[in-house]
């Protein structure tokens, strides 16, 4: 498998540059020595137009979100949980009243559990999750799989940026495949090289003492995958250039009860006081939400995106990625009129870092995602300098090292 890696690394970015993959209304292809390749527009988008959606190759919740009771389908990620159960958990408030509790999306009727107690939405995700990888991570069949989690819950603490599952289910799809290579070179399509800059990256997912925790990480899953593959597979380099395979990649997901039941509400038609009733009441929950958990409002995760790992980023991004089902299915929608031959861009960061000095935006982006970024906004702003205000010079670090970049 090392051999693998080996061939894929010296040759990746050569073939990525050949690439050329036309959809009826995206093509990919070279986006310029400084990106590879990236997505172009085939024909015009209006604001608001869905470009594509696709699901993930594979997905994962966060460890903690599933821990602190955020419950969500272990296959999709579909919540799980009903609106009410939802608002009084978040606000702590058990005495709110949900009126329209039929326009609830959650179907508890549909939903079915493993006997290892990991639940799913619906007959079809258990059977998915099963053939793909729950066979090999089923923690009645593979109890060892506890002592990983408990080790990778006491150092990768929220805000999370990603979850020992995901690679996990990663080298099980390798292992339950029926055509090995076939499903080796699905992830190794995926950016994956490990370089020394990488460092800040496993100290992302692993904590401050991040060359003990490898190690720990490394063993522990010699004993969940005492299998034909993994060892192979998962040498030292080999679970490195994994981790950066899923820092480089990962896009994050949420989704939420409760926002899917405020989109059905606004589609009633309803009188003028009604809707400013529904309103106050909406807020009013989000108030209490906010109050309660701050941010922590979504069943939270991440996954590999076969199409989305080819969108580049820009600080004037002209598309965002969102999860409009609920589910972790993907639609990139435009967020401006874009023209046929447009690249099609969104933003590695949140709003908040969006907005800050070219100088500040370029070191989050060097930080978590190894490029330094030549978009046209930070072209523009060239001749910046490349000093931050003391406003933000007394934030910067913090800001990169609570993870406000978004994963993409």
């Amino acid at each position: 498998m090392e051999t693998d890696f080996e061939e894929i690394n010296s040759s990746s970015h050569e073939n990525s540059t050949d690439i050329l993959i036309k959809e009826p209304s995206i093509e990919i292809r070279t986006a310029g020595a400084h990106k590879g390749v990236g997505i172009f527009a085939f024909k015009d988008f209006c604001e608001g137009d869905v470009i594509f959606e696709e699901e993930p190759i594979v997905a994962a919740q966060f460890y903690w979100n599933e821990k602190y009771g955020y419950l969500a389908c272990h296959h999709c990620l579909r919540p799980m949980e009903s609106t009410v159960e939802n608002i009084k958990r978040l606000s702590n408030n058990e005495n709110i009243v949900l009126s329209h509790p039929n326009l609830c999306p959650t179907d508890k009727s549909k939903h079915v559990y493993c006997d290892c107690g990991v639940g799913f939405c619906s007959t079809s995700c258990k059977e998915l999750s099963w053939e793909q990888y729950h066979k090999c991570l089923c923690t009645l069949r593979n109890p060892s799989l506890n002592k990983l989690l408990k080790s990778w819950s006491g150092f990768h603490y929220p805000p999370e940026t990603s979850s020992i599952m995901l690679l996990l289910k990663m080298i099980a799809i390798i292992e339950l495949s029926s055509n090995y290579d076939e499903a080796v070179s699905t992830f190794l399509k995926f950016q994956h090289n490990y370089v020394n800059e990488d460092e800040n990256m496993l100290m992302k997912f692993l904590g401050s003492e991040y060359a003990e925790n490898f190690r720990i990480v490394h063993s522990l899953l010699h004993e969940v995958f005492p299998c034909k593959f993994v060892k192979e597979f998962v040498t030292e380099d080999g679970l490195r250039k994994l981790f950066a395979l899923i820092g480089r990649n990962g896009q994050g997901i949420g989704t939420s009860v409760y926002s899917e039941w405020v989109k059905k509400v606004e589609k009633l038609d309803l009188n003028e006081e009604e809707k400013s009733k529904m309103d106050i009441f909406i807020n009013k929950v989000y108030d209490a939400m906010n109050e309660h958990v701050g941010t922590f409002l979504n069943c939270e995760g991440s996954g590999l995106y076969k199409m989305q790992k080819n969108i580049n980023h820009s600080c004037n991004p002209n598309a965002t990625v969102t999860f409009p089902h609920s589910n972790f299915t993907l639609s990139l929608i435009a967020s401006k009129n874009i023209k046929a031959g447009e690249e099609i861009c969104v933003s590695y960061l949140d709003e908040c870092n969006l907005f800050r000095s070219r100088h500040s935006r370029r070191v989050i982006l060097r930080n978590h995602y190894l490029f330094e970024c030549h978009c046209e906004k930070c072209t523009e702003q060239a001749g910046d300098p490349d000093v931050t205000s003391e406003e933000e010079s007394s934030n910067e670090d913090e800001s990169i090292s609570e993870d406000e970049a978004m994963e993409s």
